[in-house]
Formats: C-alpha cells, sequence, structure tokens
C-alpha cells in the first residue's frame, strides 16, 4: 500500500488553456455530456492508476486532436510486459506482448475508462440515474461529484469527480449498492495543451499495423446456446466461435453491453458433466465458472456475482444447432 499511497499524493499538474475553459454545468446530465465533449475535443496528457485488490496498475494516456480535425490517443500500461493501444482516427492498433502487432476499425480504445464517457451519456438514463453530489477536492483541485446509479441491484454505481474548470476526469469508483468501494481510477497528473503532445504527433506520422479483416458475419454467428436472462438494457454487441488463446481450445462466446458495463460469456463443451460455481474477483471484474449437463458456463465482467450467477443459470443450448 505504501507505492499506492505514494502515487496517489502526487500532485496533479495542470496546464491551464483559457480557450477551452467554459461556463460550469448545473445538472449532473449537463456535467456528463461536457465530460464527453472535453474528451473528444481537448488535447491532453495524463497519468493514472488503477487501484484494485491492493494494487496499484499506472497508466499513460494521451489524446489530441489534429489541425484537420482527426483524433488521436495513445494508452500505455507502464508496469510489466509492454502494452500500448493506439488510435488515428477510427483505427485503433493493439501492441501485445502475445501477439504479432494488429489493427482493427473502430473509433474506441478498449481500457479502464468506459468508452460511454466519451459518448452520449445520455443514452445511460434510460437505466442509471444521474445524481449531482455536490463540490469535492481531488489532489487540491476542485471537483464536482457525480453519481451514475443503477435502477435496479443487478449492476453497479459509477462515482465520478470532475474537474470543475473542463469537466475531465480526476478519479472514478465502482461502488456496490451498500457503498462498498471496488475498483478506483485516480489520476496523478494532467496537462492540457493548445496542440497534440510530440508522442501524438509522431504517432500521426506513423504507419499503423495492418487492419485485421474480420469476414462479414463473424461477429453475428448463430451459436449452439442462448441466454435467457439479462439485466435491463443489456444487448448483444458480439457473437462468435474462436479459440482460447493460451489453450486452443475452442470456445463459443457472446459480448452483452447497457452501454457502461460489458458481459462476457463463454461456453464450451466440458468432459465434467458437473462442477460447482466458483469464481474470482478482480477489483469489480467478476469471473465466474460453472459446469452443468457436461457444459461449461464462464461469465465475467463489472457485474455483482449474483447478476453473474443469474446469468450462466440462465444459458440453455438450442435444440438443431450444433456447437
Amino acid at each position: 500500500m505504501k507505492l499506492v499511497s505514494c502515487i496517489i499524493s502526487l500532485a496533479l499538474i495542470i496546464t491551464p488553456v483559457k480557450a477551452q475553459e467554459t461556463q460550469e454545468p448545473s445538472t449532473a446530465e449537463s456535467w456528463l455530456q461536457q465530460l464527453s465533449h472535453s474528451l473528444k475535443t481537448l488535447n491532453f496528457g495524463t497519468s493514472f492508476v488503477v487501484v484494485k485488490n491492493n494494487h496499484a496498475e499506472p497508466y499513460h494516456w494521451f489524446h489530441g486532436v489534429t489541425e484537420h480535425g482527426t483524433e488521436l490517443e495513445i494508452l500505455s500500461l507502464l508496469n510489466g510486459p509492454r502494452r500500448d493501444v493506439l488510435r488515428k482516427g477510427n483505427i485503433v492498433s493493439y501492441i501485445e506482448p502475445e501477439l504479432p502487432p494488429y489493427s482493427v476499425k473502430t473509433e474506441q480504445i478498449t481500457g479502464p475508462i468506459p468508452n460511454v464517457f466519451s459518448e452520449d451519456l445520455v443514452a445511460l438514463q434510460a437505466h442509471y440515474n444521474f445524481v449531482s453530489v455536490g463540490k469535492s477536492r481531488v489532489l487540491g483541485r476542485g471537483a464536482q461529484v457525480i453519481r451514475i446509479v443503477p435502477k435496479d441491484n443487478n449492476k453497479y454505481a459509477y462515482w465520478l469527480w470532475l474537474d470543475q474548470h473542463t469537466s475531465l476526469l480526476l478519479k472514478l469508483a465502482v461502488i456496490t449498492r451498500k457503498g462498498q468501494q471496488l475498483e478506483q481510477v485516480q489520476f496523478t497528473h494532467l496537462d492540457i495543451t493548445e496542440y497534440p503532445s510530440e508522442s501524438l504527433l509522431q504517432l500521426e506520422n506513423t504507419d499503423l499495423p495492418e487492419v485485421v479483416d474480420i469476414p462479414e458475419g463473424y461477429q453475428q454467428q448463430k451459436l449452439s446456446w442462448q441466454v435467457d436472462w439479462l439485466p435491463q438494457g443489456f444487448e448483444r454487441i458480439n457473437a462468435n466461435r474462436h479459440r482460447i488463446l493460451s489453450t486452443k481450445e475452442p470456445v463459443e462466446f457472446q459480448l452483452y453491453s447497457d452501454g457502461l458495463a460489458e458481459v462476457s460469456i463463454y461456453v464450451t463443451p466440458s468432459k465434467e458433466q458437473q462442477r460447482p460455481t466458483d469464481y474470482v474477483m478482480d477489483g469489480a471484474t467478476v469471473a465466474l465458472s460453472q459446469v452443468v449437463k457436461g457444459l461449461e458456463v464462464s461469465v465475467v465482467g463489472k457485474i455483482p456475482t449474483q447478476t453473474a450467477k443469474r446469468i450462466a443459470d440462465s444459458v440453455r443450448v438450442v435444440s438443431g444447432v450444433s456447437p
């Protein structure tokens, strides 16, 4: 914990850019709309740590907009093997130790900050309440506290601390219904500049790895099973068959999202007919697995354990469809 204490006690450095400052929002909705706008339009470089299970993961994150309006991003995990995510417009590239570098067509990078924060968060209001709690201080700066609270017990709440001048994120926590903090993202450094950083300018002039060609229909395959229950608002994003990287075993996979939380479901035949449910927690993320009638079902996502269990129990084989 000494490492975490030292990291989160660092002073937050902000270089003010008067042209980017706007009138302070008046409602939770307007604060979140301004957060989305700032994440898409400001040139900034940040450092933050993800704190979970008494462990800290440090990141660097750079965002900028070129003179032609192209968004550039770099997200780097600073501990362990090098892992970088690069974005140039609608092309995102992944640099990972286990795989050759590759690119995909998307306008979103995958990381600890939910993608919806840079989109239209108002779309979440069907299943979440937005609550403006009041003022606070984060690392010596004024902050507005906004809570995104689910309308049912099947999801977690998200608490946000937004900078009063730019509405950029200063801190994020994932909270249970009982108020227990499971995971925290704490920013330790933030520079807002008039122009994109040197790292982003280098990215602009760098050729990214070749885009992976995904066959038409690959992400919406017809599988041998279906899910009969999901929390309100979750819709299917992806369904495919692939092989697990570590074991090379075939698996059928479906990804669901309500815009804020995501749930991955993996199904594969098992040599066992029955196995009790077991699970592990990594901060707010649960990985639950069970075997029923020779079918192993695994559910992974930032959802309560009881929600993951109910999802797993609702999986059933579709007659007439072969795995």
